[in-house]
């Protein structure tokens, strides 16, 4: 019971003390010093004070005099005072700010402490608290840093920002902190005081400093200062380290404290102002503003921004705020709008009313030692003026003479000069600005306003803390000393630092200037303190000392003029990754944000800059400035920021100066594209540059240099004058002036041949050099970068000092070299200071390799004209600048800038696949900007044909257009290495000495980097194939086809032509109806053009394929154009639809013109068959179209698209309804005859002919006379043709006889004489004839051989009039002295063995289009070859003899031939035709048009054309003659030996029939098609069953035949339970499918065939990933290191013997505190609806669906920690059907199998319905819910929104409906041109239309090169 009393007692004690103590801490508390007995009472804490030994080392002026300190400040004092008598180190932690650095030292200055500060950052070492070593006399010697100078003097050591300290930094303290002891780099050992005390009562002093035993003071205190960490960026604490301190969180101010400072700097202010601004501020500070993601507000900086309120009252609070804390600038969407409710709830505008504010008058009041210099500013806010009292100096600025550097000030600058001058009276500020907007201009505009000296401080990522404030050298004897930086000096001598470059300086970096802008001082590495000027001078008047006196002791004067400006660009809003401004750099200056200008101030300033240049030519430049200022389209706004307005002046004094006869609008155009490098630009960026152009009344293009050839430009030097083009400049030195001998050597003189192109970009050099400007050239390696410029300065006559850059280069060895000599550090100029000094040229090559935070410091030269070089020395532009520099700069410390010097920078692209620094972005817009593109094809040429004068031309074209190719590639990121001119060169240098080297041995030369890549190896042998370089190939490679013997020609027969059988035929003439013209639009199509001479040579020269050629269209003619100057012209035309195709031989573009608009509406039902007639001069380039059911006629010019339709009157019309002709108001007549058309002299004399078929009238039109002439022959006509101009040969029907129509004479060119033919057999004897009875000829030849042909063809020498002819049943036919001679003709003839029976694919005579009439075969493709003397026809391959044929010819894959008769060398062969690689649906049509499926025509040289079914075009040689020389110079090359869209035809009707209830249908064994009904599975446009285009079937079935679709409203109209039955056999159908799937057998083989059609996209694209995940792994240099390479920047810790003095390349470990690297994540929705199944018998679109998700489940894996993926569903049945989720990615290819299986199974199942714009909502909402780094939604859909009611409007909403996630739409499916037109409605850059998978990687790549940094 006594122990439970006494325990109770106890109790009770404890809780009255603990009351008592908590009554205490709301008590007020008072810090009173009692100076008579060194005691300083803080609360009831008494701390003992006594006398400092050196009271410079105490702080001074940090407890305010007159004044109590706050409570919440005594607290902390007292805690702190507690923990000092308790003898125990101590931690203030808290937010950013001054306040914990203020209360360490009022408690110094209280207790009268000495202090040693230390601001710690990233590049503080041990050897910065420990020991420096130093060299005095050659001797190294250590000297104590302020941890041991304050362990041993007994001082408090501050560590300031102890989580930037690098790890294992800070342990070196912990033993001096835990146990006072440290052992020292100089033998010495720091020990306790207690210890070392009982070690002095055992032993002497002079003993223990024998041992160098040194006793750490009783006194020694440690205060360590430090932001929490996580929560701002930095290392946390080591738990050894952390243990050892005891911490104290030092939270803001309490309000009540706060608000009374406030209340004290702004009395005159209403307190409920001032109340609501510390409340809002107190807001966004609270946690909950932090958990929004809401940096934190600069709360100890309200107190001097209220001071402004003082100064103007009345000035907006929404202004002063955003000087503190610039939200707008640093935080996404959601961000801005959170702040911006904060604001509201305080009732603080976020857009005031505008404020009319602008600078008033300057006084100056002089100068006073207290105070300095001071002006009286007036500052004029809506009229009204203020005026206050603002820090200048005392430095008289000269302005400069230039107009360019004039200071143009708009109202918006006014406005902003007056803010600067009201933060200016506070506190430092800094200005944050975009690239080129004036920032540098206006703090030089506001500097002449208080007469200040400004000194650039250039700031670059490397730089460290050491380089703000001091720089180590050494004196000439080798003494290592400390050199002051500019920012010190001026801090010393008054003026304004301009610290240039905020954003790119390491954050951790600036922390040391944190004291220096907060309380005006610092402590130096030597140990120097700077004090601001009032406590120096208070503490020089206290301690009775003179300014020499406090100097000798290390403490100086701060002036108190100098003031800090920073500039800096802005920081990307809502980034993490590239955010600079964090909330310690907030509580630094006051921020003004530099918007870009309106359009109205730039176009002031530029009339002001530009006089002579008017607002109407410039106008539309700043409306395209303004459109992509504005825009919110990423691709916009990185375009703007190359448009700055230091861009857009320069592009002013270029328009200015010239003196071009081309439009201003195009000159603008063309200076915006160079301005923005659009030739490099990603794709999308390039189209929305092209359409914002457009939208401001510019030219979308730039100007077309590679039309360009050397006879538009020249260049020339003459009487001193370098002339280019039109631009002229006086060489350097001028004509009689001498360049000394020393700068003479230096001017380039390189080997260089003049090109249109080169000479092209070197004329706007010279326009930008006259301007003086320095020129920026970017372009791919090996594109003549180098040789431009080298050219361009040797006929400039300047000498040159070239720098070539790398990774490694570091700001110092831009400015200087640093050497070491005789232990002395020297520094010897680096080629730009030699250059700038003496005014030569300076050529930065490789600029793209150097980090951009090391070029920055060209930037600054080029920007500011002044630069501050490693030793010190300056350099200035102006002489009038010297009288502004510093006055400790001595005239040998400054380097004047020559007025000519220029500098030359040449990088490479940027972007993929160069994956270089981005030089143009950061520093574009300092230069003008050229890109220098590979060569033209005209220009490659000239140039290769001067290396290679004895190269032979074909060779050179092969490999202009391979290497043309290859860089293409390399462009789209097919392959990695860009193939450069360079290489071309030095092939054809080889090939020059070494002829009988061989192009593919020599191309080795340049590929062998690639044989060890069997992709790119495989790649690369392609395209040199395609183009006709066999590399791979040997010389017996030759595949010619087989030599067989033909019979010898016999005597047939005779024609005789009976001239008692004359008749005249009636002739009429009339005029030729001609209506239009209507224009079509020409469409250029890039086609692949395939040399087939590659690996062997064969008759195939080459191949292509029709662009545009769907899987139903059907190949009706060709016919070729032959030009004897020119290339031969190629015409196809096709049906079902049609077009028109041209091309020119050797060219790989192909014009496609869409005839639908123009012919009636002809389809299957009439089989139409259009007919080309090529016309010549002067109609060149024009083909007569003929479609032969409809008569109809049309001229059409197959380059402008011009279109006339011409009417013969005779002829009936036809088909014109529906049509663009519908307006010439033409009858349609009923048919009688049909028509046929002969076009042999179309091309010579622009004449055809028609007949008609069975017929008797014949019509001669000629197209240039506008005549036509008919002919009355009273024959039924078979066939017409023309054996001469004026004499055709006519078949008579049934009876095949033949008669000659000839002209009356030779006056009269319309024949009109009709001669009988009679066909003779030979005289057998006896009375007896050979029988020859009239046959059918397929061809007639319309020249004759020449004598020699002719006697080779009937083996006897003969020479006579002659025509060569073909039949069925002969090789060839010749009747000689036909057509000319009237007597005899002999006919000789070369008998089949055989009797020949044309034999067609189809079973010729038995085709019948659904119960029409049946489809009559025309005769087979046959070509008479005059100049070769061949006769070359198709024929089926069984027609062939079996000995006709090698190897895999033999083979059931080929069904045709061409079969060649050479009469010359009575030869045959049989030249297998490659079968089509599809065929159209529509047999029996085709069986109309060709039987073979194949259409022949000859060209120039003989060269033969066909083009088959599937519309592939292919070129054949069959002249021996010509196949000789090609093989000769296809061995000289080797050298030695060491389809489209699928379309059906839809029906809709009314079924007239009502549902029952779902079924899936008999299955018809037959496969016969189906319309209506409700019987069959597979049928169409019916009911109840699984089919196509009907209604209420459970699921949709396709079984291949032609749908009927029935209305959509019909499909409205079934009944819900029916519905409801079909979805449920629907899911049931589903269920049983998706487990048919997982036990399929044939997984693999059915994979396989995805997975190979895309396997080279795969491998395209993983190319892109590679490059992006090789991007972010490089590497970085580590410094501080005790291995590695030597460190220029520690050459002197080298001398001294330091060792970490090295620095190694090695991986950046993440800073600590910054956010985790996320990855990219990327949804890609499906489009699973029922229409993709509809419609993949069309065009494919689900199949193509299925292969892009199996492109992109390959291509991701492997990437999962940087690329997250899914792939989302979407169809009638809903929005959101996952197929892949980021958690589940598929593993293995049966995983992806079975999501492609899922894909097709739910089209197929599902119900009707779209639901694309629900998931692309869904997905742009919800990808968002998982963190990423970006984010992308990317929709695979067809076009057919329209069907649905989906505008494109709601469409645009969707996609853009969230800022942060990039969306786009693929479109895979279109029927016509919907995607295209839909395209057009849409936001550019977001949609893009893709028939073919194979081009899904190239825009993958487009979408990922816009948004990510490659």
């Amino acid at each position: 019971m006594f122990r439970l009393l006494m325990k109770s007692e106890k109790s009770l004690r404890r809780l009255k003390r603990l009351q008592g103590i908590l009554n205490e801490q709301d008590a007020e508390l008072q810090c009173r010093r009692l100076n008579h007995d060194g005691i300083v009472t803080i609360g009831n804490t008494k701390v003992p004070v006594s006398i400092p030994k050196k009271p410079e080392y105490v702080p001074y002026a940090f407890v305010p005099e007159n004044k109590e300190l706050p409570q919440s400040v005594i607290r902390h004092l007292r805690w702190m005072a507690q923990k000092d008598l308790l003898g125990q180190d101590i931690f203030l932690i808290g937010p950013p700010g001054p306040l914990r650095r203020q209360l360490a030292m009022q408690y110094l200055e209280l207790t009268r402490r000495e202090t040693e500060y230390i601001a710690l950052s990233r590049d503080t070492t041990e050897s910065d608290l420990k020991q420096r070593r130093e060299m005095r006399s050659g001797t190294s010697f250590y000297i104590d840093q302020c941890a041991v100078r304050a362990a041993t003097e007994g001082r408090v050591l501050i560590l300031e920002g102890v989580e930037k300290a690098e790890r294992n930094v800070l342990p070196a303290l912990n033993n001096l902190l835990e146990n006072r002891e440290m052992q020292l780099d100089d033998g010495r050992f720091l020990m306790h005081n207690k210890r070392y005390d009982q070690l002095l009562k055992e032993h002497s002093k002079e003993t223990l400093d024998k041992w160098q035993i040194v006793r750490v003071s009783e006194n020694f205190r440690v205060f360590a200062l430090g932001l929490p960490v996580p929560r701002y960026r930095g290392h946390p604490l080591d738990p050894p380290l952390r243990s050892r301190f005891q911490a104290r969180d030092v939270y803001h101010l309490a309000f009540s404290d706060q608000l009374s400072e406030i209340y004290e700097n702004a009395p005159s202010i209403d307190s409920h102002v001032l109340a609501k601004l510390l409340s809002c501020a107190s807001t966004l500070v609270t946690q909950e503003s932090s958990s929004l993601g809401l940096p934190d507000f600069p709360l100890d900086n309200l107190p001097k921004a209220t001071s402004i309120l003082e100064r103007v009252p009345g000035y907006p609070l929404v202004d002063l705020l955003a000087r503190l804390y610039p939200y707008h600038i640093v935080l996404n969407k959601d961000g801005l709008q959170a702040v911006e409710d904060i604001y509201k709830k305080f009732d603080i505008d976020a857009v005031p009313n505008a404020q009319q504010l602008k600078l008033g008058q300057t006084l100056y009041a002089g100068q006073t030692h207290s105070a300095g210099n001071h002006a009286n500013v007036t500052v004029e806010m809506n009229n009204k003026p203020f005026s206050m009292s603002a820090s200048c100096g005392d430095h008289q600025l000269k302005l400069s003479n230039d107009a360019r550097n004039k200071f143009v000030a708009t109202s918006y600058h006014q406005h902003l000069l007056a803010d600067m001058m009201l933060s200016h009276s506070v506190m430092d500020m800094c200005v944050i600005g975009g690239r080129g907007c004036g920032k540098t201009s206006l703090v030089k505009e506001f500097a002449r306003h208080l007469n200040y000296r400004t000194e650039p401080v250039l700031l670059y990522q490397d730089m460290t803390a050491r380089d703000l404030l001091q720089q180590r050298y050494t004196l000439p004897n080798g003494d290592t000393v400390w050199r002051l930086s500019p920012l010190i000096q001026v801090a010393l001598e008054g003026g304004l630092a301009v610290l240039d470059g905020l954003n790119r300086v390491n954050p951790g970096t600036l922390s040391i200037l944190q004291r220096l802008v907060h309380d005006r001082e610092v402590t130096l590495h030597d140990g120097t303190r700077l004090l601001r000027h009032d406590k120096f001078d208070s503490m020089k008047g206290k301690l009775e000392l003179t300014d020499e006196e406090m100097n000798a002791r290390s403490v100086y004067r701060i002036h108190p003029s100098f003031r800090i400006v920073a500039l800096a660009e802005p920081p990307k809003p809502g980034s993490s990754a590239q955010q600079w401004l964090n909330p310690e750099l907030m509580t630094l200056f006051l921020y003004h944000h530099m918007a870009p200008l309106s359009m109205k101030h730039e176009m002031e300033i530029i009339q002001a800059l530009v006089p002579k240049i008017s607002a109407s030519e410039v106008k539309g430049l700043l409306k395209l400035c303004q459109r992509l200022r504005s825009s919110k389209d990423a691709n916009s706004q990185s375009l703007a920021a190359s448009l700055s307005t230091r861009q857009l002046i320069r592009i002013s004094h270029r328009l200015a100066a010239g003196k071009h006869d081309i439009k201003r609008e195009k000159l603008i155009s063309d200076a915006v594209h160079k301005a923005c490098l659009s030739r490099f630009l990603p794709h999308l960026a390039r189209t929305a540059l092209g359409e914002a152009l457009e939208k401001s009344g510019l030219p979308s293009d730039p100007l077309p240099v590679k039309d360009l050839t050397m006879n538009d430009i020249s260049c020339s030097v003459k009487d001193g004058i370098l002339t280019i083009g039109d631009v002229s400049c006086p060489i350097y030195g001028g004509e009689k002036e001498e360049v000394p001998s020393s700068s003479a050597a230096k001017i380039p003189d390189v080997l260089f041949y003049d090109n249109a192109q080169h000479l092209s970009v070197m004329q706007d050099m010279l326009e930008d050099y006259n301007l003086g400007d320095h020129i920026l050239l970017v372009g791919n390696q090996g594109v003549g970068k180098n040789k431009i410029v080298d050219r361009f300065l040797h006929l400039l006559n300047k000498p040159r000092e070239y720098l070539q850059l790398h990774r490694d280069t570091t700001v110092q060895s831009l400015t200087v070299q640093s050497t070491v000599r005789d232990g002395i550090i020297v520094y010897e100029d680096s080629a730009l200071v030699r250059a700038a000094r003496l005014g030569h040229a300076l050529v930065v090559d490789e600029a793209d390799k150097a980090p951009t935070h090391v070029t920055c410091v060209l930037k600054a030269l080029l920007e500011s004209g002044r630069a501050t070089l490693a030793d010190g020395r300056k350099i200035v532009t102006d002489p009038a600048e010297l009288a502004n520099l510093s006055i400790s700069t001595s005239t040998k410390e400054v380097i004047l800038l020559h007025p000519e010097f220029r500098m030359f920078v040449l990088a490479n692209r940027p972007g993929f696949p160069f994956l270089g620094n981005d030089f143009f972005g950061v520093m574009g817009d300092v230069f003008s900007c050229h890109a220098v593109d590979n060569p033209s094809i005209t220009s490659e040429l000239d140039m290769l044909r001067q290396y290679g004068a004895d190269v032979p031309e074909s060779s050179l074209k092969k490999l202009v257009a391979a290497f043309g190719e290859l860089r293409d590639m390399a462009d789209r990121g097919l392959i990695s290495y860009p193939y450069s001119t360079r290489e071309v060169v030095n092939i054809v240098k080889h090939l020059q000495e070494f002829p009988q080297e061989g192009l593919a041995n020599v191309v080795r030369n340049v590929f062998d980097f690639d044989a060890y890549s069997q992709e790119t190896k495989e790649q690369i042998a392609s395209v040199m194939h395609k183009h006709g370089i066999p590399v791979g190939a040997k010389p017996h490679d030759v595949k010619l086809s087989k030599f067989l013997p033909l019979p010898s020609p016999k005597l047939d027969g005779y024609w005789n032509l009976l001239s008692r059988s004359k008749e005249a035929c009636c002739v009429e003439t009339c005029k030729l109806s001609i209506k239009g013209p209507v224009y079509l639009n020409v469409q250029n199509y890039e086609v692949e053009k395939v040399e087939d001479r590659g690996l062997d040579f064969s008759e195939q020269r080459a191949h292509w394929n029709l662009p545009q050629f769907f899987h139903t269209s059907l190949v009706s003619d060709i016919a070729i154009k032959k030009n004897a100057e020119a290339a031969d012209s190629i015409f196809v035309t096709a049906v079902n639809p049609a077009a028109l195709f041209a091309a020119e031989r050797g060219s790989n573009v192909v014009r496609y013109l869409d005839l639908y608009d123009v012919f009636p509406n002809v389809g299957a039902m009439t089989q139409a068959s259009v007919k080309i007639a090529p016309l010549g001069n002067p109609l060149a380039g024009q083909v007569l179209l003929f479609e032969e059911k409809s008569k109809f006629m049309l001229v059409v010019d197959s380059y402008s698209g011009t279109v006339r339709r011409l009417f013969i009157n005779d002829i009936e019309q036809g088909g014109s309804s529906g049509s663009m002709f519908k307006r010439f108001n033409q009858k349609e007549e009923q048919k009688t005859f049909e028509y046929r058309m002969c076009s042999e002299f179309s091309d010579d004399f622009c004449t055809v002919l028609f007949y008609q078929h069975e017929g008797p009238k014949i019509f001669h039109v000629n197209v240039t006379e506008g005549l036509v002439h008919s002919i009355d022959t009273s024959l039924e006509i078979a066939k017409v043709q023309m054996v001469a101009v004026d004499k055709w040969l006519i078949t008579e029907k049934d009876s095949n006889r033949k008669f000659l129509l000839e002209a009356e004479s030779s006056e009269k060119l319309i024949p009109n004489k009709l001669v009988q033919i009679n066909e003779e057999g030979v005289d057998m004897g006896f009375g007896s004839r050979s029988g020859c009875s009239p046959t059918k000829l397929l061809s007639v030849s319309s020249r004759d051989l020449s004598s020699s042909q002719l006697s080779s063809a009937v083996g006897q020498s003969i020479d006579s009039p002659n025509r060569i002819m073909s039949d069925r049943n002969n090789f060839a036919k010749c009747v000689v002295g036909f057509p000319h001679l009237m007597s005899a003709n002999e006919v000789y003839s070369l008998p089949r063995p055989v009797k020949y029976e044309e034999e067609n694919t189809l079973d010729a005579g038995k085709i019948y289009f659904r119960g029409l009439s049946k489809a009559i075969p025309p005769p087979p493709a046959c070509k008479i070859l005059t100049d070769s003397n061949q006769i070359v026809r198709i024929v089926l391959m069984k027609i062939a003899p079996n000995d006709a044929f090698e190897g895999e010819h033999r083979s059931g894959l080929y069904d045709h031939c061409l079969e060649v008769v050479d009469l010359d060398h009575h030869k045959l062969r049989y030249i297998p035709l490659p079968p089509p690689a599809s065929l159209s649906p529509y047999t029996s049509w085709q069986s109309s048009l060709s039987g073979s499926g194949y259409q022949i025509g000859l060209g120039g040289d003989d060269i033969l054309y066909t083009v088959d079914a599937g519309g592939c075009v292919r070129e054949w040689e069959t002249s021996l003659a010509s196949l000789q020389r090609s093989l000769n110079e296809w061995r000289t090359m080797i050298g030695s030996d060491d389809n489209y869209d699928h379309l059906q035809v839809t029906t809709e009707r009314e079924s007239g029939k009502d549902v029952t209830a779902p079924k899936h249908g008999k299955i018809d064994p037959k496969n016969a098609p189906h319309v209506g009904g409700n019987t069959w599975a597979g049928g169409t446009g019916g009911r109840d069953t699984a089919g196509l285009g009907g209604k209420g079937g459970p699921y949709r079935l396709d079984a291949g035949h032609d749908v009927t679709q029935i209305p959509d409203w019909e499909k409205e109209a079934v009944p819900e339970h029916v519905k409801k039955a079909a979805r449920e056999i629907a899911q049931k159908a589903f269920k049983k499918r998706l487990k048919e799937i997982k036990m399929s057998e044939y997984d693999a083989e059915m994979y396989e065939r995805f997975s190979s059609g895309v396997r080279k996209q795969v491998k395209a694209l993983r190319i892109i990933l590679d490059s992006l995940q090789a991007k972010g792994k490089e590497r970085e240099w580590l410094k501080h290191q005790t291995t590695g390479e030597l460190d220029d920047m520690k050459l002197i810790e080298g001398l001294t013997g330091e060792k970490n003095i090295y620095k190694r390349r090695a991986e950046q470990e993440p800073e600590p505190g910054t956010p985790q690297q996320k990855p990219k994540r990327l949804r890609v929705l499906v489009d699973v609806s029922g229409s993709m199944y509809r419609f993949n018998g069309l065009d494919n679109r689900l199949e193509r669906s299925m292969e892009a998700a199996c492109m992109v489940m390959e291509a991701f894996e492997g990437y999962k920690d940087k690329f997250k993926y899914e792939i989302w569903g979407h169809s009638g049945d809903g929005y959101e059907i996952p197929l892949i989720t980021s958690e589940k990615p598929p593993l293995n290819n049966k995983e992806r199998l079975e999501v492609i299986k899922t894909m097709h199974a739910h089209a197929q199942f599902c119900m009707s319905g779209d639901h694309t714009l629900e998931a692309t909502k869904h997905a742009i909402k919800t990808i968002r819910d998982e963190e990423g780094d970006e984010y992308f939604v990317i929709v695979l859909s067809d076009a057919n929104l329209e069907r649905y009611g989906i505008r494109p409007s709601r469409f645009t909403e969707a996609l853009t409906s969230d800022e942060e996630v990039n969306a786009f739409v693929i479109f895979i499916g279109s029927l016509g041109d919907q995607a295209e037109k839909l395209k057009k409605q849409l936001p550019s850059g977001r949609s893009f239309v893709c028939m073919d998978t194979k081009n899904i990687p190239q825009i993958l790549q487009q979408i990922f090169t816009s948004t990510l940094l490659l």
